[in-house]
């Protein structure tokens, strides 16, 4: 079984990034931006993470891709999209990079859902929310590509099941 472990918008925090590693330990961290830490930091060493808007600039790229099992999934943090208002532009940049599963924050809104056969998660914000009190991150596993289960947690790692959700990729 693969998995993703993804979080965003924790501008600062060290001691929960380190904890949601240790407490979960996958070999594929992602960080959706918005660290506000530099790329040498140790708490961010072991994930793949892409600049956000509150970042030193430079320090990170501003969109990475990784494939795993055959999928492809797209980081960015969303700022250069406005994903504040409208997926659409995010959208458009998914489907030149032909990503399966597109992760992106900077709304520090958490929520899901499937696009074009595409899925897109932003995995809230562990430090300010918006929108929902709970600080949250998310758990991407998959098996051989049929379902894709995207469950989200609190920093305290309890699940939310009214977030949590599985997909098809067909």
């Amino acid at each position: 079984m693969q998995k993703l472990l993804i979080v965003s918008d924790s501008h600062g925090l060290t001691t929960e990034l380190q904890m949601i590693r240790e407490r979960h330990n996958i070999s594929h961290n992602i960080h959706c931006g918005d660290s506000e830490l530099n790329n040498s930091d140790p708490v961010i060493e072991d994930f793949l993470t892409v600049e956000g808007n509150c970042d030193i600039p430079g320090e990170f790229n501003v969109e990475e891709t990784l494939m795993i099992d055959h999928l492809n999934v797209y980081i960015t943090h969303g700022h250069l999209y406005r994903v504040k208002s409208t997926l659409l532009p995010l959208t458009y940049r998914a489907a030149e990079v032909k990503a399966d599963i597109v992760c992106f924050g900077h709304s520090h809104v958490a929520g899901t859902e499937k696009i074009d056969h595409r899925i897109y998660i932003n995995p809230g914000s562990i430090r300010m929310p918006r929108k929902r009190t709970n600080k949250t991150y998310v758990l991407v596993s998959w098996k051989n590509h049929g379902h894709i289960n995207v469950e989200f947690f609190d920093i305290n790692g309890h699940i939310i099941d009214d977030l949590s959700t599985t997909f098809s990729l067909t």
